[in-house]
Parts: C-alpha cells; sequence; structure tokens
C-alpha cells in the first residue's frame, strides 16, 4: 500500500515516529517533510521553518514552492490512501479534497474539534496514530 501523510509541518514530533511504524509493516510512504526541504529546513525547529516559509512575498513565482506543489500533486497522484493527522492545515484539508476526488481511500486520524459534514469524505476514523497503525496489517 502506499501512504500519503498530511498534517502540519508543526505536527513533525509526532509525524516522523507514525511514518516510521507505517514503513516497517511494509507501506511505501509520501511524507512532504523528507520531500519539501532544503537541508537547512530539517534542521529548524518547526515553527522556525513555518514562518520563513509563510513569509514568502512572492511564493507564486519561487521555483521552491512550484517544487513543493509539483512533488505533492504527484504523491497524492501516485498514493492508494490519504491520511490526514489533525490538527491540520488549510493544505492538508485541500490535500484531502483532492485525493477524495482522485477516487483515493481517505482515513483521518486525530481528535475532531467541531461538527464538519466534510469530514464525511474520509473513510476511516480513529482517534490517534497508535490505533491507525495497529489496524494496518
Amino acid at each position: 500500500m502506499k501512504y500519503f501523510v498530511a498534517s502540519r509541518w508543526r505536527n513533525r514530533a509526532i509525524l516522523d515516529p507514525l511514518v516510521e511504524k507505517i514503513r516497517s509493516r511494509g507501506h511505501d510512504v509520501y511524507y512532504f517533510v523528507e520531500k519539501t526541504i532544503t537541508a537547512v529546513g530539517r534542521d529548524l525547529e518547526p515553527e522556525q521553518y513555518m514562518q520563513q516559509y509563510e513569509a514568502a512575498q512572492d511564493w507564486r513565482n519561487d521555483p521552491h514552492y512550484i517544487e513543493i506543489f509539483k512533488q505533492d500533486l504527484d504523491g497524492l497522484k501516485n498514493a492508494d490512501v490519504l491520511v490526514m493527522v489533525l490538527p491540520a492545515g488549510n493544505s492538508s484539508h485541500m490535500e484531502a479534497g483532492i485525493a477524495f476526488g482522485l477516487g483515493k481511500k481517505c482515513v483521518l486520524v486525530g481528535t475532531i474539534e467541531k461538527a464538519e459534514s466534510l469530514y464525511f469524505t474520509f473513510d476511516e476514523t480513529y482517534p490517534d496514530t497508535d490505533s491507525f497503525v495497529a489496524s494496518l496489517s
């Protein structure tokens, strides 16, 4: 199975171990942290990296941002399953919508803070990453 993990960069503390656990069960994972960063980006604290990322003025013409978009879209197209880990930002929710539109299985992991009818796009929900990992074959 090929998984696409969608979440916030700021969630790296829970995402890194999750990705390792999925891979340890023999699955492939597209993990945006590994694909969209420079060598410096991985070494920065998540909040510091996001402040730099979000401060870009001309992001529509920046080759780095264009490459991130292309890589993420290719990752979605090649995945069998999207796993969105809450809390998740705008990009993750957009990725979930794209995955749903592409007919991918969508899984939601984490506590849903408030009712949202569009969360019915998710085929499965789990309260935490351990519950999700336990469901993997």
